[in-house]
């Protein structure tokens, strides 16, 4: 009886409108399943708060102040519990009758309080969600290989298709299906993400390319990450000449007083994107790419073994090396407020103490130098 008075409190209920009267009125004494579910909840608190003795057998032998401490525990959950029912009975302003709507939903949140301490503690933010990956990407620090075979970095081409070049990094077939080694593509990651922090780290600026529509909205939030003077990124088709022929395809007034050239270029489809490869090694730009089984690794400087093709993975490589550039940033901005305070302490030393030092003649042989 009070499985069946509880689950059907808790079954969705249709909406229904309550005239202005029913608020006016007092309640009727005829029992309602608010009522009923309000003492199904005094029946299952008299279950609960019914102390049970506890013995540990242990080296010291039983313990006789176990029951004690369950009975003042049981005495306190029982005293919140009846001040709860009393806020259920007594819900709205005072001298104002309340509602069988608002009855039952004080009854509802009464029971999810009192079962809350029961139930699953997963929560929407401590659980996986499919929008993790764009939005809340991992550090570099906690990148492993179970999140890579989650976002389906293992699965490559049909075994016909592959590289002789690739074989390095091929784990074995399965079903006519090359399966990439991610043992070999975590190490690479994290040394693409320790390049991606060194160049930041420098002032250096990073582009991300990916062409793909699925691959735009990734692109822009990786680049988004660094701030509008170190990150870049194109979601659309590579123009070419844009870095050898940039005189013309920018005018000389912003190459004169612009950096056009990227200090570093991340392709998360490289196979399509052959002409920014070439012309990234014309002007010496260093590459970072994402590999699949079907491409040689040598066409990027910095390959990342992994499903090209997957729009989950992508998200997870672009995160990982755009929180490294981060990183690099804010290395950055501690580097240089060292050097400025560094350089006003200089300046205060100077105006204290220059003028006599200046006029100080050399003693020894150390004051040459």
């Amino acid at each position: 009886m009070l499985r069946s008075q509880l689950q059907a409190l808790l079954r969705p209920r249709t909406l229904r409108r309550i005239p202005n009267s029913a608020f006016s009125r007092s309640v009727s004494n005829t029992p309602t399943e608010a009522d009923e579910a309000l003492s199904a909840l005094a029946y299952l608190n008299s279950q609960l708060a019914t102390p049970t003795p506890v013995q540990h057998f242990g080296t010291f032998g039983p313990s006789v102040n176990d029951a004690e401490i369950v009975e003042e525990d049981a005495e306190e959950e029982a005293l919140s519990f009846s001040q709860l029912l009393e806020q259920a009975e007594t819900a709205g302003p005072a001298g104002t009758p309340i509602s069988e709507m608002q009855r039952e939903r004080a009854a509802r949140r009464l029971l999810m309080e009192q079962m809350s301490a029961y139930g699953s503690t997963q929560t929407r933010n401590n659980t996986f969600q499919p929008h993790h990956p764009l939005h809340k990407p991992l550090p570099p620090s906690q990148a492993t290989v179970s999140a890579l075979i989650a976002a389906g970095a293992h699965l490559g081409h049909s075994r016909s298709l592959l590289n002789p070049n690739f074989m390095p990094y091929v784990y074995g077939n399965r079903a006519g299906i090359s399966i990439i080694d991610l043992d070999q593509t975590l190490p690479l990651l994290r040394r693409a993400a320790n390049v991606t922090r060194a160049i930041t780290q420098r002032g250096g600026s990073v582009l991300f390319l990916g062409t793909r529509p699925d691959l735009r909205p990734v692109v822009e939030k990786s680049a988004s990450r660094l701030g509008e003077t170190q990150g870049f990124y194109v979601g659309e088709r590579w123009l070419p000449g844009t870095l050898t022929n940039r005189m013309q395809s920018f005018g000389p007034d912003i190459v004169r007083n612009f950096d056009i050239v990227p200090d570093l270029v991340v392709l998360l489809n490289p196979l399509a994107n052959m002409n920014a490869i070439r012309e990234c090694a014309i002007s010496h730009v260093p590459t970072i790419g994402i590999v699949d089984t079907n491409a040689d690794p040598r066409i990027v400087m910095y390959p990342i073994p992994a499903n090209d093709e997957s729009t989950r993975t992508a998200e997870l490589i672009a995160g990982v090396l755009s929180l490294a550039g981060q990183e690099g940033k804010v290395r950055r901005a501690q580097e240089l407020a060292a050097k400025e305070k560094q350089r006003l302490l200089q300046e205060e030393k100077m105006k204290r103490y220059g003028s006599s030092e200046g006029n100080r003649k050399p003693n020894n042989y150390y004051d040459y130098e």
